[in-house]
């Protein structure tokens, strides 16, 4: 599978919704990370950069989650890849960019000690 990585140096980063346990519609079970067997969790963040902001859905084991991930967070994403994906569902094509990272860690402390 082709991964795109992603450069995040000159952007802003903070938590637009904090981390969720991520579940496998099919099952309803929490999904794992196949190589390692990690819990794998969902984090939303606020991605701006150039004068333009998104909001990214972004893929993260558990163990990649540091600091407290409350909304309006700074954060650091480490290790950040985009992942093109196509599918189909009843005749319908859909496609669409997926995004995961190693880490996300919390920038607030390092701004509160400064």
């Amino acid at each position: 599978m082709r991964q795109i990585p992603v450069d995040t140096s000159s952007a802003a980063v903070m938590v637009a919704q904090p981390a969720q346990a991520k579940v496998n519609r099919q099952t309803g079970e929490v999904a794992t990370d196949r190589e390692t067997g990690a819990k794998l969790m969902t984090v939303d963040v606020l991605f701006v950069m150039d004068g333009q902001s998104e909001v990214l859905n972004l893929t993260v084991p558990e163990t990649g989650i540091s600091g407290e991930l409350a909304m309006g967070t700074p954060v650091a994403l480490t290790g950040l890849i985009a992942r093109p994906w196509e599918t189909e569902f009843n005749g319908q094509k859909r496609h669409g960019i997926s995004f995961r990272a190693v880490a996300v860690t919390s920038l607030a402390s390092s701004a509160q000690a400064a």
